[in-house]
C-alpha cells in the first residue's frame, strides 16, 4: 500500500504557532487521531522512531494521523512549558481538527512527554467533548530520572495504558502505584524499555485494534 508524503502546516496556539506533520490515509479517512512526541528537552521530535511508526501504521488503517510540534520545536512557536503549556496547545490542535473535520472521530495517542500532555488533554475534553479514544504509551508519572516531575492526572478509564517492563525513563513501579487506587489496567511488554525496542510493531497492533474498536463502538 503506498502512503503519501507527510505535509506540514501551522496553525495559531496561544503561545504562536504550532507546526503540524499531517499523514493522510489512501483511502477515504475514518477518522483523525492526534500523536504526541518524546522530551523536547531531550531532543524529542515528531520524527523519533516511535509517532513516527505510529502515524504511518495509523494513516495506513485509514486515519488522518497529525503529529504536533510541541514549543519550540521544528516551526512551532513558545518555550518548554513543563507539559502545561504544551496541554493548552493541544487543545488548540484538538479544536481546530474538530472544526477542520466536523463529525469524525478523535483519537489521541501519546508517548512519553507526549502521553503526560495527552492525560492533561484527555482531562480537559473529558469537560465538554472526550475524545473517541485515548493510548498513553509509556506514561511518566512523579519523579522520573534526570529530576523532572510529572503530575498524575485522573485519565478516562477507557484510556489503554502500554508500558515496557524495563523502562528507565518512565519507571512501571511508579505507574503501577498510581494505577493501583483506581484499578487501571496497563499492558506491559516484558523485556523492552521506553521505546519499545523490539516489539514497537506488536505495541502498534494494539493501538490500532483499540482505534478500531472505537469505530465499532455504539455511537463509534
Amino acid at each position: 500500500m503506498s502512503l503519501s508524503r507527510p505535509q506540514q502546516s501551522l496553525i495559531p496556539g496561544p503561545a504562536g504557532q504550532i507546526q503540524l506533520t499531517v499523514n493522510d490515509p489512501p483511502g477515504e479517512a475514518l477518522g483523525v487521531v492526534m500523536i504526541s512526541h518524546p522530551q523536547p528537552l531531550l531532543g524529542g521530535s515528531p520524527r523519533h522512531i516511535v509517532p513516527h511508526s505510529t502515524a504511518r501504521r495509523l494513516s495506513a488503517a485509514g486515519w488522518i494521523a497529525v503529529r504536533p510540534s510541541f514549543r519550540g520545536v521544528d516551526g512551532s512557536e513558545g518555550t518548554y512549558a513543563d507539559g502545561v503549556g504544551e496541554a493548552e496547545d493541544a487543545l488548540a490542535v484538538a479544536a481546530h481538527l474538530r472544526a477542520r473535520h466536523p463529525g469524525m472521530p478523535l483519537a489521541l495517542v501519546g508517548f512519553s512527554f507526549g502521553a503526560h500532555v495527552y492525560a492533561r488533554l484527555a482531562c480537559r475534553l473529558e469537560e465538554a467533548a472526550p475524545a473517541d479514544a485515548v493510548v498513553l504509551m509509556g506514561l511518566p508519572v512523579g519523579l522520573v530520572p534526570g529530576g523532572r516531575h510529572y503530575e498524575a492526572m485522573p485519565i478516562p478509564r477507557r484510556t489503554l495504558l502500554l508500558h515496557g517492563q524495563d523502562d528507565t525513563m518512565a519507571p512501571l513501579p511508579s505507574l503501577l502505584d498510581w494505577g493501583r487506587g483506581a484499578h487501571h489496567p496497563v499492558v506491559v511488554f516484558p523485556g523492552t524499555d521506553h521505546f519499545f525496542k523490539g516489539c514497537l510493531e506488536r505495541a502498534l497492533d494494539l493501538v490500532a485494534a483499540h482505534l478500531r474498536a472505537t469505530l465499532a463502538a455504539p455511537g463509534g
